[in-house]
């Protein structure tokens, strides 16, 4: 399907990420397209964020109203999330580059479409699922999975926030309590993502609900503004409200400690009482 190139912004390098691009081409009139490249996994990291941030307003402050498509162009993944070591020890992340970042895309003032590509995981779900539709490449490409309970990690809630309103109780329980990983099918069949395909299928979406359309009348993001206040909230917090992963962590060993404790003078108290 031939498509026109219309930018390109460059991700700058961090550390161990060595950066990449984001290229924005039309597969159809007024469908942009973003495909970003950041080897090796697509993290979010702060630049990966502020490269997006600058592409989504050259959209909405450039061209005509129409629908943002955005996808990988690292085959094996759409975004395996964040570098969590670098996000808990650089001053300022959540609030200052992650939670914007995932604003900016729940009240975009057009259609925004998550063509997942590739494994979605912690992160990267959590950028699929702050787009309005999602679609999911067949074929065995990838899995959607918050991983989190798999390496100790908490979810503060900014970032459950989008799961409670975009997802039932019954798949929030499997993706958050069992890191359940879901394939295409599975995730179509939890209402995960609208539809199973390729580029092809996010067409057909765009075309289907006339989501070319949606953005023109002005009132678009302030729909979706209220529709997801309660996220947004989340998603505002300044640094008094940001979640200290380090007092949560220390908060669970004190209450480990003491907790033991209480049960130590429990079976005391049992003991002397059978003495009696």
């Amino acid at each position: 399907m031939a498509s026109t190139q219309l930018f390109s912004v460059p991700i700058p390098p961090r550390a161990s990420h060595p950066g990449g691009s984001i290229v924005c081409t039309t597969p159809a009139p007024r469908v942009y397209l973003l495909t970003f490249t950041s080897p090796n996994d697509n993290r979010l990291t702060p630049e990966f964020c502020g490269a997006f941030m600058a592409a989504l307003d050259i959209i909405e402050f450039e061209q005509e109203p129409g629908v943002v498509v955005t996808t990988s162009g690292i085959p094996k993944f759409y975004s395996n999330g964040l570098d969590l070591e670098l996000a808990m020890t650089l001053p300022r992340f959540w609030e200052g580059a992650l939670y914007p970042f995932f604003r900016r895309f729940l009240t975009f003032p057009m259609p925004t479409i998550a063509l997942i590509n590739g494994h979605a995981f912690a992160g990267g779900i959590m950028l699929a699922m702050h787009h309005d539709y999602r679609v999911f490449t067949g074929s065995g490409k990838g899995f959607a999975c918050v991983n989190e309970l798999e390496f100790g990690a908490p979810l503060p809630p900014p970032l459950a926030g989008i799961f409670r309103l975009k997802t039932t109780p019954l798949v929030y329980r499997s993706l958050v309590l069992e890191a359940k990983r879901y394939d295409a099918k599975a995730a179509l069949e939890a209402g995960i993502v609208d539809a199973v395909g390729e580029i092809d299928a996010v067409l057909k979406l765009v075309q289907e609900r006339g989501l070319v359309e949606k953005g023109t009348k002005g009132s678009y993001g302030l729909l979706k503004a209220e529709m997801y206040r309660e996220s947004i909230a989340l998603l505002d917090v300044k640094e008094a409200g940001v979640v200290d992963f380090s007092e949560l962590r220390a908060g669970f060993k004190r209450n480990k400690v003491e907790g033991k404790e209480r049960v130590k003078k429990w079976r005391e108290s049992q003991d002397q009482k059978a003495k009696l």
